[in-house]
């Protein structure tokens, strides 16, 4: 299904890009920033005082999801009837909804201030779904 905003966006020479290139860069600065603070939860830099740590991370965490989100959901709007039958963005989707509520849970849980054995499972967890979501997100261009 074609929309005017559709063939616009795919039409314009760098309205695209552009969003692709802030789509990319709020992912790094979300998956960078969280690679820190759950290295450090990890036990990497333990004279790292966590909490200051996480008063910088946290922040750009959620400011890089705002700027990926943001940006995706404009991309999203060019073509929703495809992309929603698209395996790859079902799987990228479903992660993101898991890391969520991953995140969710640890914080809940006040995994920040423990650091314990169902804390590090956590960061682990969510490294790995993170991970999932970045590779989903690539599989949506090949498959």
């Amino acid at each position: 299904m074609n929309s005017a905003y559709g063939d616009w966006l795919r039409g314009s020479l760098w309205t695209w890009p552009a969003l692709e290139v802030v789509h990319i860069a709020g992912i790094a600065l979300l998956f960078g920033s969280l690679v820190l603070l759950e290295l450090r939860v990890l036990g990497l830099a333990p004279t790292l005082p966590l909490p200051a740590l996480a008063r910088l991370a946290l922040p750009l965490t959620l400011g890089g999801f705002a700027l990926a989100a943001s940006s995706g959901l404009l991309m999203f709007a060019a073509d929703p009837g495809t992309l929603l039958v698209h395996p790859a963005f079902r799987w990228k989707m479903l992660l993101l909804a898991l890391a969520g509520l991953n995140a969710a849970l640890f914080h809940a849980r006040g995994g920040l201030a423990r650091c314990d054995a169902p804390a590090r499972v956590q960061v682990v967890l969510s490294l790995s779904i993170w991970l999932g979501v970045i590779l989903a997100g690539r599989l949506i261009a090949y498959l």
